[in-house]
């Protein structure tokens, strides 16, 4: 279990085309507040022949972002480069010059045990140069991991090739939609990706084979207009939390402020947790009452729900019922 909040931190990943040239003035002006991270893509998003171009404007946003920063004080978020290839690591983060250090990771997609070794190499050298981490984000989405007489294998060997460098994953991400479209699924924005079995169940084996050393991060929710896209989105990230993840993509800046208040931590879910960690271990009786009153709390079977609490309380902060 994570017991630091750097790895709960994520929180709402926006994803943006790194193509979008507007994006540099976004971040300045902090037109999406002070809580969210920032995925800049350079694939699905890009057409295969645009990624030269759509490489130079990420570098362009970037130098402006950090000239700027030289400048005057403005919240600059976690921000994470989704590449195509592992050859790009090296490349973009060379030619990023001093603007480097506003790099929190790289996101790996369709990663698998074939081409991990490629982007944890590259990752390790980048690492080399820089005194703070430079973190991976992997996408557990290839069409692979469907076929169940091999899911189970390709997960556990993803996890081995992970062990090494376990440090430097902040998360382990899920790439709803490819698993989607391989069956041709699509959900309103009423209905849940819990709800799409195969896609559910594939889910289930990635959080118990990932969930007890790494954080695993949530779908992407599509919608945000509309009738009730927003009840759909809260219901989803209930589910999400339920179902062991933490953090979630999300593709408009509408959808931010829910996934925050989703998942900022009830009081009286704080008060039990601290209750649970700060437990006198000299006592004769690990269990009690909780604070409230209402329920059972135990030492030895809530304690890891306990530090993720705490974790989560301090990543995402704390609400009342």
């Amino acid at each position: 279990m994570k017991n630091s909040v750097i790895y709960y931190s994520v929180g709402a990943l926006l994803y943006c085309p790194a193509n979008n040239k507007g994006i540099s003035n976004s971040v300045i002006n902090q037109k999406f507040g002070n809580k969210f991270s920032l995925a800049l893509c350079l694939e699905d998003t890009i057409q295969d022949n645009c990624v030269a171009e759509a490489e130079d404007i990420l570098i362009d946003s970037m130098q402006k972002i950090y000239d700027t920063r030289l400048k005057k004080e403005f919240f600059i978020p976690k921000i994470f480069i989704r590449i195509r290839h592992s050859s790009q690591i090296k490349s973009l983060y060379r030619r990023l010059g001093a603007a480097n250090e506003l790099i929190s990771g790289f996101i790996f997609p369709k990663f698998t045990p074939y081409n991990a070794d490629r982007y944890i190499d590259e990752l390790i050298s980048v690492n080399s140069k820089r005194s703070s981490p430079v973190y991976m984000m992997p996408i557990l989405e290839h069409f692979s991991i469907i076929n169940l007489s091999q899911r189970y294998d390709i997960l556990q060997a993803v996890k081995d090739k992970l062990g090494e460098t376990e440090a430097l994953v902040l998360n382990i991400r899920v790439g709803g939609n490819d698993l989607c479209h391989r069956f041709g699924f699509r959900r309103s924005s009423s209905e849940s990706i819990h709800s799409i079995k195969p896609v559910s169940s594939i889910f289930s084996d990635i959080v118990t084979t990932f969930g007890e050393d790494y954080i695993v991060s949530a779908p992407v929710w599509e919608y945000y207009g509309g009738s009730g896209w927003d009840t759909g989105l809260r219901n989803e990230i209930r589910e999400d939390r339920l179902c062991g993840f933490i953090g979630k993509t999300v593709i408009h800046p509408r959808q931010i402020g829910i996934v925050n208040e989703e998942y900022a931590v009830y009081q009286k879910d704080l008060d039990d947790a601290v209750s649970i960690l700060n437990w006198d271990k000299d006592s004769h009786s690990l269990v009690s009452g909780s604070i409230s009153g209402e329920r059972m709390d135990e030492f030895k079977t809530h304690s890891n729900w306990a530090l993720k609490t705490l974790m989560l309380s301090k990543a995402f902060g704390i609400k009342n019922e």
